[in-house]
């Protein structure tokens, strides 16, 4: 792409550039819903999408997912944490963090494998979990 220079001209380029209007409105959908399952840091977007409603019913239960993972991996990791911490150095607290890795790892490789999902054009439900987030609060 070189830039014409010209004295009484606007710069003018070489090559097209395309219009908004031709980009692909699924592919960037997708790269929002993989924001929004990014693990720990996708629950800032996912928040934001809900308070402002703007997302399509299908993103909008994706963030509601989201949320409900994180919130309940962040719940047992502080609760096993803080057990680890009250248990002091006994087994049963090396027990606990051992448990409270396995929760951060699961919580991680979910992420990863919903990722992988929505790569793979397929359907983003988790047993249990997926009807939980899709519950309407009264």
């Amino acid at each position: 792409m070189t830039l014409i220079n010209e004295p009484s001209a606007a710069p003018v380029y070489d090559s097209p550039i395309e219009p908004p209007s031709d980009r692909n409105p699924d592919a960037i959908d997708r790269l929002e819903t993989f924001l929004y399952l990014t693990p720990v840091m996708g629950v800032l977007p996912s928040m934001w999408a809900i308070y402002r409603c703007q997302r399509d019913r299908r993103q909008l239960a994706v963030c509601r997912l989201s949320i409900l993972l994180a919130f309940t991996w962040l719940s047992a990791y502080l609760s096993l944490n803080v057990g680890a911490d009250l248990a002091g150095a006994s087994t049963v607290g090396l027990r606990l963090l051992f448990l409270n890795s396995l929760a951060t790892s699961g919580y991680f490789l979910v992420s990863l494998w919903l990722m992988m999902l929505l790569w793979q054009k397929k359907s983003l439900r988790l047993p249990g979990f997926s009807a939980l987030a899709e519950r309407k609060l009264r």
